[in-house]
């Protein structure tokens, strides 16, 4: 998130892919007693919890509500879920884990749809969603988080005290989850990235123990935490950066074109995004998709332009795809935490409903669209639905986010190291469930992802996002070309989590 893919990727002479082989030392140790039973669970983890927590085992209905995933062909398995009432509480059960040598595996909401996370098997699912906290510092400069809250309740609740910082662009997206791989958002022009508003983390490390991780306590774990993060740890509480409200109103359009305009869209995208200096209150969104409102035989091309400011002011930004002449165009002025929904990307809409079917992602960053090729991949996601409708629910998403900020930090001085990526592209095949698809999609998402690689002209190597990436990348691809960076993650890893207990997440080896 394979070997007909390999092949083409060495064909093609761009990619190399690893064939995760993970050397001895990160091996699973295999030197504890049997699995415990269901009974043992409740009396030895349950007696040591505190009185919020709650334990669920297979077949209870909050069981399968907790383990329930977006893409159902993502299949971690676990003897029970701990949902955790306190900080201690993930220390106590990460300690029980290693004594029984059981994965574990931390959750706080939705997506995921990395292959590797199906590694997990007779694990411990540790649920953070009461970890909840939001509370806002007197100076009104940072917040205290707790480890489960998502972007839906952050956003709303610093809205609220006319506060803003970065978020994901999901509303039932964790926002660590998303913020230790990197946590692109609408607001990071300003702000940027989720893992850059980090000023602090409290972290259960992989033995249980429990540690304070800043830029001055720990700091070789909080530049690793921030961009490889899942490979260390467990955040309990984080403080993170806020800020006042750009603006209290943003106007957001959406345009629909048929393929007959895909050549003048992307090169106007191309205009906006202006090599990564797009400005900071403008960020875009394409999507390929099938829209029975607009065509039943044919896909479209959804644009969204969010201006974080008025409708005078965003017009300069609009304008030239208005004058495409698109099929349909709605606006809409908001607040941001209506953004969400504006775009149908809020908490309750279908992206974030669970489950949707299976799935899987296949991430390519970009610096620029190179036309011809965006019309080659338009093709092929049409012909595939076209040949086989159930993959209509598939898609081609396709983020530009304005980088002022991001750029605007030292690339060596976190673990994320795709900060010249100017596009985030997503193929997103998408499938019913039990209709047998998944080599086909893996064969489909496998040639769309070699097909945009094989557009970038200026050498530039294979890009893929942690938090989109499929499972089958090389660790250069994910966490940098760079020789100095792997060698300073695998040393870290040794170093901090020398059991490979962490090693579910597009894992370090």
């Amino acid at each position: 998130m394979a070997a007909m893919f390999q092949t083409l990727l060495v064909v093609l002479g761009f990619l190399s892919f690893n064939t995760w082989a993970i050397p001895a030392p990160f091996l699973p140790r295999d030197v504890s007693p049997a699995l415990p039973s269901q009974r043992s669970l409740q009396v030895e983890i349950g007696r040591s919890l505190s009185k919020k927590a709650a334990l669920y085992f297979p077949g209870q209905p909050e069981y399968k509500n907790l383990t329930t995933r977006w893409a159902d062909n993502i299949t971690p398995n676990f003897l029970v879920t701990v949902e955790v009432g306190t900080e201690e509480d993930v220390a106590t059960t990460v300690k029980f884990a290693r004594k029984y040598n059981i994965d574990f595996l931390a959750i706080n909401r939705g997506h995921g749809t990395t292959k590797t996370l199906s590694t997990v098997q007779h694990g411990i699912q540790i649920n953070l969603r009461q970890l909840q906290e939001i509370t806002i510092a007197s100076d009104g400069k940072s917040a205290k988080l707790g480890g489960g809250v998502y972007n839906d309740n952050v956003v709303n609740a610093l809205h609220a005290k006319g506060k803003s910082s970065g978020s994901g662009a999901a509303g039932c997206v964790g926002l660590m989850g998303a913020g230790l791989g990197g946590g692109y958002g609408r607001y990071e022009g300003f702000y940027g990235l989720v893992l850059d508003n980090i000023i602090d983390m409290n972290v259960v490390l992989a033995n249980g123990t429990r540690t304070f991780v800043s830029a001055t306590s720990n700091p070789d774990l909080y530049w690793a935490m921030r961009g490889a993060g899942h490979n260390f740890g467990i955040v309990t509480r984080l403080t993170y950066k806020i800020h006042d409200e750009i603006s209290p109103t943003w106007y957001t359009t959406t345009m629909i074109f048929k393929q007959d305009k895909l050549e003048p869209v992307f090169n106007q995208l191309n205009k906006l995004i202006a090599n990564g200096t797009m400005p900071a209150r403008v960020i875009n969104y394409a999507l390929f998709a099938f829209n029975p409102n607009i065509s039943t035989t044919d896909p479209v091309i959804t644009v969204n332009i969010f201006y974080i400011g008025s409708a005078k002011d965003a017009k300069p930004y609009v304008k030239p795809f208005l004058d495409l002449k698109p099929v349909t165009t709605q606006t809409f002025t908001t607040s941001y935490p209506d953004v969400f929904y504006a775009v149908g990307t809020g908490i309750n809409d279908f992206v974030c409903q669970e489950p949707t079917g299976s799935a899987y992602l296949y991430p390519i960053g970009l610096q620029t669209y190179n036309v011809p090729i965006m019309s080659k991949l338009f093709k092929l996601y049409s012909d595939k639905v076209k040949s086989n409708p159930n993959f209509k629910d598939s898609n081609v998403m396709l983020e530009g986010y304005s980088l002022e900020a991001v750029k605007a930090v030292d690339p060596a001085s976190t673990a994320f190291a795709h900060r010249d990526d100017n596009i985030l592209v997503g193929f997103l095949p998408k499938w019913a469930p039990g209709s047998n698809l998944e080599h086909e999609a893996e064969e489909w998402g496998s040639q769309a992802r070699a097909l945009v690689q094989s557009g970038v002209t200026n050498g530039r190597p294979y890009s893929a996002y942690i938090n989109y990436a499929h499972g089958d990348e090389s660790l250069e691809a994910v966490y940098g070309y760079e020789p100095w960076r792997l060698e300073k993650l695998r040393k870290l890893k040794k170093s901090w989590d020398p059991e490979n207990k962490f090693r579910f997440y597009n894992p370090i080896h």
